[in-house]
């Protein structure tokens, strides 16, 4: 049976007291919570002070990013293998702003891929369209693409310890919103692509997020559909009570 996750990227947000009582916030407002698996990205500089608070907890901690070297004269960089030493479960890989700000490539993403599962960290890899895709209805052969590119040399044994989240880019702070339907749409897309490379039983079990400005108001309908098994959070993840009750959305 597929995971539930929900999963919080804080981006650069919070300062670092602010991030401490949101922690202990959503620490607090989830002991509801039985079947979510529920996971926050602060950023790297709170990240060993949230990795002991979250010890104790069911709460995965997820870096935002990675570097795609092992190790070495990489200034500013952050490892895979730095991230494991701390305590991080999770890492997010190919963010549409890491792409679009900083010129990561599907062959980058790769890289930190393979570096992340080496070090035993789930990566949550991300994929999406911009909004001229969209328009020109390129979706499908955009995402298709990504996949193929990210997941160059990936075996069937590492991907089932991969997370892939759909990124609608051009959902994401432009008031445009993308349906339930469109979300499940792709995400059943994703989901037969994965199928077709590494078989049903690994494509059925892998969880597919949904990331494209998901609200409480929004997350049931989208939470609901077959394919979408819980979302990769931005600005909602920022206010314990929200990021709680999309987690309830389930």
């Amino acid at each position: 049976m597929r995971k539930k996750i929900v999963a919080g990227n804080w981006k650069m947000n919070l300062t670092f007291p602010e991030g401490i009582k949101l922690i202990n916030d959503i620490i607090q407002g989830s002991e509801s919570l039985s079947d979510v698996q529920l996971v926050i990205a602060p950023p790297f500089t709170y990240s060993h002070e949230a990795s002991k608070i979250l010890e104790k907890t069911n709460i995965g901690l997820a870096a935002q990013n990675c570097t795609n070297n092992e190790e070495g004269a990489f200034t500013g960089e952050i490892s895979a293998k730095m991230l494991n030493s701390i305590g991080v479960k999770y890492v997010i890989l190919g963010h549409s702003e890491r792409r679009a700000y900083y010129g990561e490539t599907d062959e980058i993403v790769n890289e930190k891929i393979k570096l992340a599962l080496k070090y035993s960290i789930n990566p949550i890899v991300c994929c999406g369209e911009v909004l001229p895709e969209r328009e020109n209805n390129e979706h499908f052969s955009v995402v298709a693409k990504q996949i193929k590119g990210m997941f160059y040399e990936i075996t069937p044994k590492q991907v089932s310890n991969i997370i892939i989240a759909y990124e609608p880019v051009w959902a994401i702070g432009t008031g445009k919103t993308a349906t339930p339907k469109q979300a499940q749409e792709m995400h059943h897309f994703i989901r037969e692509a994965i199928q077709n490379s590494y078989g049903h039983e690994i494509a059925n079990n892998l969880s597919i997020l949904y990331g494209g400005s998901c609200k409480p108001s929004t997350a049931k309908d989208i939470f609901h559909k077959s394919d979408v098994d819980g979302g990769l959070i931005g600005g909602a993840s920022l206010n314990a009570d929200d990021f709680i009750n999309i987690a309830n959305s389930f």
